[in-house]
């Protein structure tokens, strides 16, 4: 059933989107970072799991347990290497989005072509649970519907972390006012790190799962950056509920447009949804104003 393959596929490829911007909108909520290397991240997850599964059969679901803590660890380096030293010199939060995205745009160049050396720029797959099974009428792949699953469950995670710990009441406490966050005792540049490689974290399993059922090469980080970006702002900037809305409905347009009218306008579908959304709220889905 057509509708049913829409419905399907839309959720599935929203939910690859709602996850990976919840990533971001935690880096620039709450960090202030504009990362534009965070697409490199999800590749770099990708090509992991393509390693460990060809080279030691490791299943890409087990294997997350070694690429997400790698996907924390790494962002959190970049951060203290890279990022604070930003941060310190910043006078302004404006200040810091500018250098940030400077710094990270070379960030971007850099490790693409780390990974251009290490892999070529061929495309790179592997088959992994890409079972056909027939839902309603649908038939769709057990390796989508397993993404899916980890998507909505590593959300769901996220989401309970912020809302019901005290961790999450500091980060989201530096997200609305750094200046008053750091009155009531709270590190904000500790927070600030936390976040940015909590959000590095969530851009690696994406990676993971991603790599389940798509093909990708190494000049393919830029596609995620700018789909993220995307989501993030059209869901509100630091909403993760605005960034798992937008995401989804994201993904439910592309994929009506790439089966009832043509595939190659999916691009511009995204940009006039973008435009559209921007249009009448120019703030986001869910964004206040004055933030």
């Amino acid at each position: 059933m057509l509708i049913v393959d829409i419905i399907l596929g839309g959720l599935i490829l929203g939910g690859m989107y709602a996850l990976v911007a919840m990533g971001l909108t935690l880096q620039y909520g709450v960090a202030r970072i504009m990362n534009l290397a965070y697409g490199e991240v999800l590749i770099a997850a990708a090509f992991a799991s393509y390693l460990l599964f060809t080279t030691f059969a490791l299943s890409p679901l087990v294997g997350m347990v070694l690429v997400l803590p790698a996907g924390f660890a790494a962002s959190w380096l970049i951060y203290r290497v890279l990022l604070v030293p930003l941060v310190r010199r910043a006078k302004t939060r404006d200040a810091l989005e500018v250098d940030s995205i400077l710094a990270t745009f070379g960030l971007l160049f850099v490790v693409q072509g780390i990974a251009f050396v290490l892999f070529g720029g061929q495309y790179y797959s592997y088959s992994y649970l890409s079972v056909p099974i027939t839902i309603a009428g649908s038939t769709i792949a057990v390796n989508r519907l397993i993404a899916f699953g980890f998507a909505v469950a590593l959300s769901l995670i996220l989401y309970t972390l912020l809302m019901r710990t005290r961790t999450g009441t500091a980060i989201r406490a530096v997200a609305v006012d750094p200046t008053a966050a750091s009155l009531a005792a709270i590190d904000v540049r500790k927070v600030a790190g936390l976040a940015f490689a909590l959000g590095g974290a969530m851009c690696a399993a994406g990676g993971v799962l991603v790599s389940m059922f798509l093909t990708f090469n190494a000049a393919m980080g830029v596609v995620f950056t700018m789909k993220a970006l995307i989501v993030v702002i059209m869901g509100g900037v630091g909403n993760l509920l605005g960034a798992l809305v937008a995401g989804l409905l994201l993904g439910l347009v592309e994929t009506v447009v790439a089966r009832l009218v043509d595939p190659g306008l999916t691009l511009a579908a995204t940009f006039m949804l973008f435009l559209t959304v921007l249009l009448v709220r120019p703030t986001g889905l869910f964004g206040r104003a004055g933030r």
